[in-house]
């Protein structure tokens, strides 16, 4: 049995760590409210900018001298992937469903005999993907836990535009954490390159009218500026959806910590009572005996 000066310093350990996961659990609500608000801001564009480019380009995706981020390489050997999680721990099990979900992405494709190439966004992904495919990485950008605006997503984008034109890759796989609500967070697989157009009989099965658009300039030009945006705008999206379901996960994980914490505190509460208790009737006998034997 533990002694009495043991248990008072392991509960005084176990409250000083139950302050720090309730500060730590008011601060990702904090963050978690500015996130939230900034990634559901982004989506009504980033939705309605895929839409209006899957408009665009279904008109131009079989034509000849149609950009490469629609068209593609005609091959489908070499694939990346984009994987998106934090620097930081103590987020529960936000980083290892990302790198599980990744993982088994990377056993089927090879299991089909496809090419794997990753490239990590946040450090935990990377450290963890580094133990069984060191090889494959062939890009990390940490600081995210610190915000990647949108200029860091541009700067992304091109770089994966500049490696798929020089036949890098032939298909770019963004992997994520969509944020559903503070204790749901959903691992998303989102193709960006190329870009995928609707098949031609799509709107015709549907039975809906179609619309008939006049572009000045033509198409492939309007294309070629707005796809390389749109990927952009699609990384920058899928960074805010990952930092939202960051600091959801990081809440609720301190949450549950905290209370852990509050039910460890009574049980070696009550242990150091009973122990107590027991030292006061021992020594209370040791002096009724003494006085006995007098």
């Amino acid at each position: 049995m533990a002694n009495l000066k043991t248990l008072r310093l392991r509960i005084r350990s176990v409250r000083s760590t139950q302050k720090i996961t309730r500060a730590m659990k008011m601060v990702a609500a904090s963050k978690l409210r500015r996130a939230q608000e900034r990634a559901e801001a982004a989506r009504p564009y980033a939705l309605r900018m895929e839409r209006m480019l899957r408009s665009l380009a279904g008109s131009v995706a079989s034509v000849d001298g149609a950009p490469k981020l629609i068209a593609g390489t005609g091959q489908d050997r070499t694939h990346l992937l984009l994987i998106i999680t934090s620097d930081r721990g103590l987020c529960g099990g936000f980083n290892t469903s990302i790198v599980r979900a990744a993982r088994a992405r990377i056993a089927e494709m090879k299991g089909a005999g496809k090419i794997v190439k990753l490239f990590c966004v946040g450090r935990k992904g990377r450290d963890q993907l580094r133990r069984d495919h060191g090889s494959a990485i062939i890009g990390t950008i940490d600081g995210i836990d610190r915000g990647l605006g949108f200029h860091k997503a541009e700067d992304i984008g091109q770089r994966l535009v500049d490696m798929f034109e020089g036949g890098e890759f032939d298909v770019c796989t963004v992997v994520f954490n969509r944020f559903k609500s503070v204790i749901a967070q959903v691992v998303t697989f989102q193709q960006l390159m190329p870009f995928q157009a609707p098949p031609k009989d799509a709107a015709e099965a549907s039975g809906a009218p179609k619309a008939i658009y006049e572009f000045e300039p033509d198409e492939t030009e309007i294309l070629a500026d707005l796809l390389p945006r749109n990927l952009a705008v699609q990384i920058y999206g899928s960074i805010l959806e990952s930092q939202a379901s960051e600091q959801g996960a990081r809440m609720t994980a301190m949450d549950n910590a905290t209370r852990n914490a509050g039910d460890m505190i009574g049980r070696l509460t009550m242990v150091y009572n009973r122990t107590r208790q027991a030292v006061i009737t021992r020594e209370i006998i040791e002096i009724v005996s003494g006085a006995e034997a007098l």
